[in-house]
């Protein structure tokens, strides 16, 4: 299983990536060498967006769209999230 995720960092910058392990890579962003050098350096970040894909393809093409979108359309994105768990 792949994930598709978003960060919001200590500056309110939004930080998208792909892993296996999400709570591997929050800990790698917040504490470790390996976080992206994006991250390093607005630390501390929180998990704020994810989505589930069964094959990494699938899950490198969402991230790449999500890369693309402005700041406004992610916003949006996580609002509409947010909306559909409040329904449940």
């Amino acid at each position: 299983m792949y994930f598709v995720y978003m960060v919001e960092c200590s500056d309110k910058t939004l930080y998208t990536g792909i892993t296996t392990d999400i709570e591997r890579r929050l800990n790698e962003h917040n504490g470790s060498k390996k976080g992206a050098k994006y991250t390093r350096l607005r630390r501390p970040v929180k998990l704020v967006y994810s989505e589930e894909y069964p094959e990494r393809s699938s899950a490198s093409k969402r991230e790449y769209v999500i890369k693309k979108l402005t700041r406004d359309e992610k916003l949006a994105l996580l609002s509409q999230s947010l909306d559909m768990i409040a329904k449940k």
